[in-house]
């Protein structure tokens, strides 16, 4: 008998009447495709809030790469960089420390000096959002805070603030050093870990308060970060030469990137075990419907058909389960990944009237302080389809025990029970 047979033989348990066997692997294919729907959801929203995150990083933070002149701090080949075709903006940027004070307290900081064109860069204005009033400082005299730092220390906008950094004298002790500026802006970058402690002045403004407590580089922005920076990188260090130091954003992030990623597959196993179990679920299934069709497997050998033949029907019966299962799965977990966020804000008002009968406050699900205020949507097909193949092999090799057994079984020994 051909191998097409035992396919539409094994469609037809599958999608047969009930009492034929066919609940077994459709109840099989259902168990696999409800524990497909978490792996993918999980998949969309931990690649979203990853790449959600990294976009701020790199566009308002670290940048895409930085390079530093060990010479002369703040001397940089700017005109000859900024012709390459890759390059798609270049600043010189000052970071420091310090302390600044308000009316409503002091806080740690983290200085920031750049160029005030950084924040016209299109990356720039995607991601940061301006709370009150401007989104960069008007002058050397104004400067920006971030929302968290700008509530610690009781600030607004129009505020008077001092900053207090720290000198080298001529000895080379310390000496504190205070500068007043207004606050022309309160800002956020979506991210709370990101904007935590910023203070943003001019890079001239850098140069006054921080003389000595801060660190200059070129921060550069590529036109395709993910794939590009590393061999961008080789590229520019050997375009300067000796003497810089080139330096791309998985390098600076290195330790953060790594995490999050380790996290998202920790997840995914998890995941990947669920499906597993659900998969195994195949081999109950097959056992069930070889005995179920056991007078039906006497005939067929007593037709001349072979045990790989008979064992090939309860295999491509596991393989249209997983098959059906995953399809199913993987569709709906996509719709599901796909509205996260549309979910996230209607269970969001759901909770928040149920609460609100008992004069509780809102229920957020998602604190847009700690977490990303919107999920970007975003799906790793290969990752979908390898998933789907995961799912599909396990099936398979979880239903090859009891489809080598119906395999093996003799027509002499069914017919006596009959």
């Amino acid at each position: 008998m051909k191998t097409g047979s035992a396919f539409f033989i094994a469609l037809r348990y599958l999608l047969g009447r009930a009492r034929e066997g066919g609940r077994y692997l459709r109840g099989a294919a259902t168990g696999i495709a409800l524990s497909l729907v978490p792996v993918i959801v999980t998949l969309i929203v931990a690649d979203g809030m990853i790449r959600g995150i990294t976009d701020r990083y790199l566009e308002l933070g670290t940048g895409h790469l930085q390079v530093y002149n060990y010479q002369n701090p703040e001397s940089f080949p700017l005109d000859e960089i900024l012709e390459l075709d890759e390059v798609r903006g270049a600043w010189i940027e000052r970071l420091g420390i310090g302390v600044v004070f308000g009316t409503g307290g002091s806080m740690g900081t983290t200085i920031r000096a750049i160029e005030s064109d950084f924040w016209d860069d299109e990356g720039s204005r995607r991601f940061l959002n301006v709370i009150s009033g401007e989104g960069k400082p008007g002058s050397d005299r104004e400067l920006l805070l971030g929302e968290q730092l700008a509530r610690s220390i009781g600030a607004e906008v129009g505020s008077s603030v001092r900053i207090m950094t720290f000198s080298l004298s001529d000895a080379g002790r310390p000496l504190p050093r205070v500068s007043s500026f207004t606050v022309g802006g309160i800002v956020s970058s979506g991210y709370r870990e990101l904007d935590a402690l910023w203070t943003i002045i001019t890079l001239e403004a850098g140069r006054q308060a921080l003389p000595h407590s801060s660190r200059a580089h070129l921060m550069l922005k590529i036109d395709d970060p993910y794939e590009g920076a590393g061999p961008f990188a080789d590229f520019l260090s050997d375009f300067l030469g000796p003497g810089y130091g080139v330096h791309t954003w998985q390098t600076l992030q290195f330790h953060q990137y790594s995490s999050y990623q380790s996290t998202r597959q920790l997840l995914l196993f998890i995941m990947a075990l669920i499906v597993l179990v659900a998969a195994v679920n195949v081999s109950s299934a097959t056992t069930m419907l070889v005995i179920e069709r056991q007078r039906e497997i006497a005939i067929l050998k007593t037709s001349g058909a072979r045990p790989s033949f008979t064992s090939g029907i309860f295999i491509w019966g596991a393989f249209l389960t997983g098959l059906i299962g995953s399809v199913l799965g993987i569709a709906a977990g996509l719709a599901i990944g796909s509205s996260v966020n549309v979910l996230i804000r209607g269970l969001e008002a759901i909770f928040s009237f149920f609460t609100g009968l008992f004069n509780a406050g809102p229920v957020t699900i998602l604190d847009a302080g700690f977490y990303l205020e919107t999920i970007p949507i975003l799906i790793n097909w290969e990752l979908v389809f390898y998933i789907g193949l995961y799912t599909i092999l396990c099936s398979v090799l979880a239903s090859w025990f009891p489809a080598r057994r119906a395999g093996k079984m003799k027509p002499i020994d069914i017919l006596r029970k009959y």
